[in-house]
């Protein structure tokens, strides 16, 4: 490989049995790149298996040993491919669900479990990438050859609402830990990048498929007629009649991590909003936000000192 020839990337994906994860690993080898995909059970990962992915077992609420002894098993297994020089590239961290219902309705328990994997998982899998890029002497500031992050929020991230209160609550917190992780490891050469979709068809509220947990009782009675009712309604309206497509999704997204294609000559941003419901609610948020301000500025800006 001539110096000029870019380096090929290698993915290290957290979360890849289903949805985006799964297609940002399928979109990475159709590109001729490497992917380690890793799930709690890679069972069910057997098509990635077929086009070459490496499988690892890893539950991103595992300890930070277990986590790093991963990225040391994926790397292992690189030695015996043509990847066998290089090193991870892009941290892509997709694990995640929903926890639907109202908010005194939940368990402390699933509370704590929602959070240790929406959020929990994602600081430790991203503070290990972090050393981990760091200690192999991977930085570098140029502009060429920088390692990315990839942290997965949700148009949840800029709009809470009834019956989903923890998952919103979770995403802003995964948002604003992404920001300010791309603020810190931006002189270490890493690039760190908040992607927050809309609705995409990818089976994450289906039924029973491990994404979408409803809360052990949702005091169905007692919230009969009301906006909490409302949402789980639409949640199941809304099921697989999403307005994104997640190919599509997938294809902007590594174009944009790895600056290729359509993001060619782009740096990676902070936050990559997904889908033109997405844009909707951002710009909602935005101009209500920016209502409360005008409305409240006196109020607001009387607190300083004189």
């Amino acid at each position: 490989m001539s110096s000029s020839t870019p380096k090929p990337n290698v993915w290290f994906i957290a979360g890849a049995s289903s949805g985006f994860g799964k297609q940002i690993a399928l979109e990475a080898l159709s590109r001729g790149d490497a992917v380690i995909a890793t799930s709690r059970q890679t069972s069910g990962l057997t098509d990635l298996s077929e086009r070459g992915a490496i499988l690892l077992d890893l539950d991103v609420t595992s300890p930070d040993e277990t986590i790093r002894a991963a990225f040391a098993r994926g790397e292992s297994a690189l030695l015996g491919s043509k990847w066998k020089t290089h090193h991870i590239t892009h941290f892509v961290n997709a694990a995640g669900y929903i926890l639907e219902g109202p908010v005194e309705a939940a368990t402390q328990q699933e509370v704590f479990d929602s959070f240790n994997v929406n959020v929990l998982g994602i600081m430790h899998m991203t503070k290990n990438a972090i050393g981990w890029v760091r200690k192999r002497g991977q930085t570098q500031r140029g502009a060429s050859s920088r390692s990315v992050i990839a942290n997965f929020g949700s148009l949840g991230s800029w709009r809470g609402g009834p019956a989903f209160a923890y998952y919103a609550a979770a995403k802003w917190a995964v948002s604003g830990f992404t920001e300010s992780v791309a603020a810190e490891a931006r002189e270490l050469g890493i690039d760190a990048c908040v992607i927050e979709p809309g609705y995409f068809r990818t089976g994450f509220l289906n039924p029973g498929g491990g994404h979408r947990i409803v809360m052990q009782d949702t005091l169905d009675e007692a919230y009969e007629g009301t906006q909490v009712e409302q949402v789980r309604a639409a949640l199941e309206k809304v099921n697989d009649n999403q307005p994104g497509d997640v190919v599509k999704g997938c294809r902007v997204i590594v174009d944009v991590l790895t600056r290729s294609g359509s993001a060619k000559g782009k740096p990676v941003p902070v936050r990559l909003p997904l889908g033109q419901d997405c844009v909707d609610v951002i710009e909602d948020k935005i101009a209500s936000t920016q209502a409360i301000i005008e409305d409240w500025r006196a109020v607001i800006t009387s607190t300083d000192h004189e």
